[in-house]
């Protein structure tokens, strides 16, 4: 899907006197592509249904950090060979083997196997709640390091996000329910590191580098380290439960690819702050894809908690939309 988009995107001509519709196909795709709120909300919802196919999963005894390893191979994986099979190649560089390990560590690999191994436990709603509080540390790692603060009106959307969330977190988990304090714990580690990737990929991003190959080449590199830590601790016998559920493998290696081709992109138009906002989507779609084909059950708070989330997500847009282009990070000094 990423090389029809960009294809489109390549020749697109915003000219509507050059001889294409107003609202032809290409115009559409253009427009997505360089939309910081399309992406969003098409990210965030492809990142949401990652919640219900883990819990689907890990509940037919596939374990956490196997079903990570299914997430960056599917990722990784199919995006290479649309990109091999489009006649295109990748460009290997020492300081893009540093993006691609240090990348993988703490944007896929290390946050994938807390969200797959805590969501038996928390639930799909609650676990993609975790993903809400990625934007509020991405904004005070963002202060520290010196990158672009967001307005008055950004920062205000942050915090009616985060208030939402609270509201949900209150409830504990699902309804009768109340969650474990270590599995909460564990899973407030994943918007830690999700925004540690924040920073880190909008610092070191590579010169030249497109979305995709970053992707490939991040999520290759995650699934290799998975793969090993899976036959180191686990041994070749974890794999076994996959064949339990292959249509939800399938669905979720080919959302995964979708997600990433996107996920980049919209880290290059609305920088880590904004990139951050995909966990309120995430969320919503969690809650709601837990409550409809998994039988979770969430209290009232908890929705209403989510339409708060909801209302931050626009006003940060908003705010996204008066503030412009983010200011580049210095990255380090190549040898």
């Amino acid at each position: 899907m990423y090389l029809d988009v960009k294809n489109l995107y390549a020749n697109y001509n915003p000219n509507p006197d050059a001889g294409k519709p107003a609202f032809s196909r290409n115009h559409i795709m253009a427009s997505l592509w360089n939309s910081a709120f399309a992406l969003l909300v098409v990210t965030g919802a492809l990142l949401g249904l990652t919640l219900p196919f883990g819990k689907m999963g890990t509940d037919a005894g596939v374990s956490g950090m196997v079903w990570a390893f299914v997430v960056s191979l599917g990722a990784g994986g199919l995006l290479l060979v649309a990109r091999l099979a489009s006649g295109r190649t990748m460009t290997i560089t020492s300081r893009r083997l540093r993006y691609f390990v240090v990348t993988a560590t703490v944007s896929y690999a290390f946050p994938n196997f807390l969200m797959f191994t805590v969501i038996s436990h928390l639930g799909a709603g609650y676990t993609g709640i975790m993903f809400t509080l990625s934007p509020i540390i991405t904004l005070v790692f963002s202060i520290l390091l010196g990158v672009r603060r967001p307005n008055l009106l950004g920062m205000a959307g942050i915090v009616v996000g985060f208030a939402g969330a609270i509201m949900v977190a209150l409830t504990r988990g699902e309804a009768g329910q109340p969650a474990d304090a270590f599995w909460v714990v564990m899973a407030l580690l994943i918007p830690v590191s999700l925004a540690v990737g924040n920073i880190y990929r909008t610092w070191d991003w590579p010169d030249g580098a497109g979305p995709i190959e970053l992707a490939i080449g991040s999520h290759l590199a995650a699934a290799t380290m998975l793969l090993v830590a899976i036959l180191s601790t686990q041994g070749a016998g974890a794999f076994t439960p996959l064949a339990q559920v292959p249509w939800v493998v399938a669905a979720q290696m080919l959302s995964a690819s979708t997600m990433f081709a996107f996920f980049f992109r919209l880290q290059a138009v609305g920088g880590p702050v904004y990139l951050s906002q995909i966990g309120y989507v995430a969320a919503a779609i969690g809650l709601f894809s837990g409550t409809l084909f998994l039988g979770e059950h969430y209290r009232l708070l908890t929705w209403a908690g989510a339409v708060v989330i909801v209302a931050g997500v626009f006003i940060t847009t908003k705010a996204q939309e008066r503030e412009g282009a983010p200011k580049p990070m210095a990255a380090p000094q190549r040898g």
